[in-house]
């Protein structure tokens, strides 16, 4: 049975698991191919490693949890720059220590630290005021 050449293209997607809440981004490649008998399947690689597709079943890295929301790339990222802007944008005060200790408290991490994100950080920009 002989393959032809495959055809790769690269997608990113972001993860947030309902489970545990923990977000993240993976880009992966994906090699479409077509088999001896004309059926097409598809490999899918992140960091150069084979991996199963995450959109069949995907697992949270973080408690292994199947119930993970997939979205668009730049989801978790769009949120931390969401986080980072107020904190930049304003004039330093006094009471600033005390609000970057909130925020780390609120996530787990210092704000920018890399994409570990709660599921509460990444809904916070769709709750009302």
């Amino acid at each position: 049975m002989s393959e032809s050449a495959a055809t790769t293209v690269h997608e990113a997607y972001a993860f947030a698991c309902m489970r545990c809440g923990y977000g993240w981004e993976q880009a992966y490649e994906i090699e479409h191919h077509v088999d001896g008998a004309d059926n097409d399947f598809v490999i899918y690689k992140a960091d150069g490693e084979r991996v199963p597709s995450p959109l069949s079943r995907p697992t949270c890295t973080n408690c292994g949890g199947h119930v993970v929301r997939i979205m668009r790339a730049g989801r978790v990222s769009t949120v931390q720059q969401l986080l980072r802007k107020p904190k930049s944008t304003r004039p330093a005060t006094e009471g600033d220590g005390a609000r970057e200790g909130e925020a780390v408290a609120a996530t787990g991490e210092p704000t920018g630290a890399g994409h570990h994100w709660h599921l509460s950080d990444l809904l916070h920009p769709f709750h009302r005021k």
